[in-house]
């Protein structure tokens, strides 16, 4: 019998653990091939590649960002390959089941839950011909009518074969993101997510999560990403990974977290600070909202004020990323609260600060009660919420060009100096220039187009020049400066008209010859690997006190064929 387990991934860089665990699980009895593909992968082409593989039996593991897909590709193998068993399982389809049943009837077998147990005892059945009516945790058709067999008990995660042993897999573990779990299970009850679905919280054996580690590092895994909904939630188990991870890491690996910040204690923190090397560690923390009104409505505790301690001490630390996430969009959060709930979280100044939108998934508290709070959403996956009773579609609109914005300007770190000084000093808060500049950038038609590097600084600036400021030369000095410096060449034509006359930068490269100390360049090496720009403030002070000190300023910036990296030099002219 042969078997595939396959999905498709978010990304091409994505890797499915849930299809590992089912293949770990079924072997030796069974030896399951993985063939995983992409949302972006033309749906005939995965039908065709499936088709080739000439399979018995396939399970598909199924997410709200692929289920659609997945269907497409069910229903055509299905018209081209009739007699082969779809099997489907993963947190999208194990809930609603007789929905799923009846919406798709080329669905052979639902696996609900935790499949691994389930999947082999029905390979084992179907391998013999046997009757599926026992096996716990199935549904199916039956002489016309869905089945669905109560789901089983809980496996011991501590017997759990390892997902990581199949050599096909390594030659790829260097360009893409491997996911471990440690545990299963959440503490918490969110009711918008499905984590607060499981009770309890059940661990793997720890000493061969640690065997697993080892051998991903040494294979060559570069991006290690923790799948536990809160991996910190025992502090002795967080800090014994976090130790293990210090001593024995490979460099150039980077292991990612979801972490609770809010419980995570000052002295874990310390802890990380003074042992961990610099990007070993980067943490990903959901806020989703700071009005602690919302968060008793879905069931969030969330201590504000410490979280706000955790991710003030690991930025302190000046070692660890964090992505902090936002949900817009949770029950009675108008437009306003979710301004100040933005403002809040942007104030911390996260390398990176994601704005989602509820999604009404199945299984959750929420959407039973959505109803209650006027919940509209789409019809399928992702389930994205429209409007609600206090949260309009305009309002919906006018936060996703927060987001369009907010991702490109902020989270991509192109210019940093530049948007900093914007949101302190040009709008009443971070969400109000987000919020402007997003519906300006909407009303372009620019979200419809593509975009060079160059273009998104003419766009700002170009936006910039329809408010009523007398600051736009220092924040035009600041784009240039945030430009330049994140060149590794000297750029062609930058995205400014050319100000600075050959006069001046004669003078300013005469000066430097003058100087060696300052920068000991040819004078053939200064005019072709250096830019020179006159800005009209002191920018060195300015970026070491945050300061303004106006006076004619020289940036030079030349760029080092050996390491390829900008420097960047200044100089104070006298232009009289």
């Amino acid at each position: 019998m042969h078997i595939i387990c396959t999905t498709l991934n978010a990304k091409y860089i994505h890797t499915n653990l849930a299809i590992r665990y089912l293949k770990a699980y079924a072997q030796p009895e069974f030896d399951v091939e993985l063939v995983e593909y992409t949302i972006k992968d033309p749906v005939l082409n995965i039908v065709t590649d499936l088709y080739r593989r000439k399979p018995d039996v396939i399970g598909f593991s199924c997410y709200i960002w692929n289920i659609e897909q997945t269907i497409e590709v069910i229903q055509l193998l299905k018209k081209v390959h009739p007699t082969v068993t779809i099997v489907v399982g993963g947190p999208e389809v194990s809930y609603d089941v007789a929905y799923w049943l009846e919406r798709v009837p080329e669905f052979d077998y639902i696996v609900i839950g935790e499949g691994e147990e389930t999947f082999k005892q029905l390979l084992t059945a179907l391998e013999r011909g046997e009757d599926v009516a026992n096996i716990a945790g199935i549904a199916y058709h039956q002489n016309g009518k869905a089945v669905i067999n109560p789901q089983r008990n809980k496996i011991n995660l501590a017997n759990m074969p390892s997902p990581f042993r199949f050599p096909e897999d390594i030659p790829h573990l260097s360009k893409r993101v491997t996911y471990v779990e440690t545990s299963r299970g959440c503490p918490f009850s969110c009711q918008f997510c499905l984590s607060s679905i499981e009770v309890g919280v059940r661990y793997f054996d720890r000493e061969k999560i640690k065997e697993d580690l080892r051998y991903l590092m040494k294979h060559g895994a570069k991006v290690i990403k923790f799948v536990d909904r809160t991996f910190n939630i025992s502090r002795s188990y967080a800090m014994d990974m976090f130790q293990f991870l210090i001593d024995e890491h490979v460099p150039g690996v980077v292991f990612q977290f979801e972490i609770t910040a809010d419980i995570m204690r000052p002295e874990v923190i310390q802890f990380l600070n003074e042992q961990a090397p610099p990007g070993l560690f980067r943490f990903e923390i959901g806020v989703q909202s700071t009005n602690d009104e919302v968060n008793k409505l879905v069931m969030r505790k969330q201590n504000f004020e410490k979280l706000t301690r955790t991710v003030t001490m690991v930025k302190q630390g000046g070692k660890i990323a964090q992505h902090l996430d936002l949900i817009a969009g949770l029950p009675e959060e108008d437009y306003t609260s979710f301004r100040k709930t933005f403002n809040d979280v942007f104030a911390l100044r996260p390398e990176e600060l994601q704005l989602g939108f509820l999604k009404m998934l199945r299984g959750t508290g929420l959407r039973h009660k959505a109803n209650e709070y006027g919940y509209v959403f789409m019809d399928r996956a992702p389930y994205e919420i429209l409007r609600n009773n206090v949260l309009s579609f305009d309002d919906i609109i006018r936060l996703k060009q927060v987001e369009d914005v907010l991702e490109k300007y902020w989270n991509d770190h192109r210019m940093d100096e530049t948007i900093e000084y914007i949101v302190t000093h040009l709008f009443d808060t971070p969400f109000d220039f987000f919020q402007s500049f997003g519906t300006y950038w909407d009303e372009q038609g620019w979200a419809r187009i593509g975009h060079q590097l160059e273009d998104l600084f003419r766009r700002l600036y170009s936006f910039l020049q329809t408010i009523d400021t007398d600051d736009l030369p220092i924040v035009e000095a600041l784009m240039k400066y945030d430009y330049l410096r994140n060149q590794k060449q000297k750029p062609r034509k930058p995205w400014w008209d050319e100000k600075t006359d050959k006069h001046m930068r004669t003078y300013v490269y005469e000066q430097l010859m003058k100087e060696p100390h300052l920068l000991s360049l040819t004078e053939k090496e200064l005019f072709k690997h250096t830019v020179v720009e006159m800005i009209p403030f002191d920018l060195p002070h300015y970026l070491q006190t945050k300061h303004i000190r106006h006076c004619n300023m020289a940036m030079i910036v030349y760029f080092n064929q050996t390491t390829m990296k900008a420097e960047t030099y200044f100089l104070e002219v006298d232009t009289n």
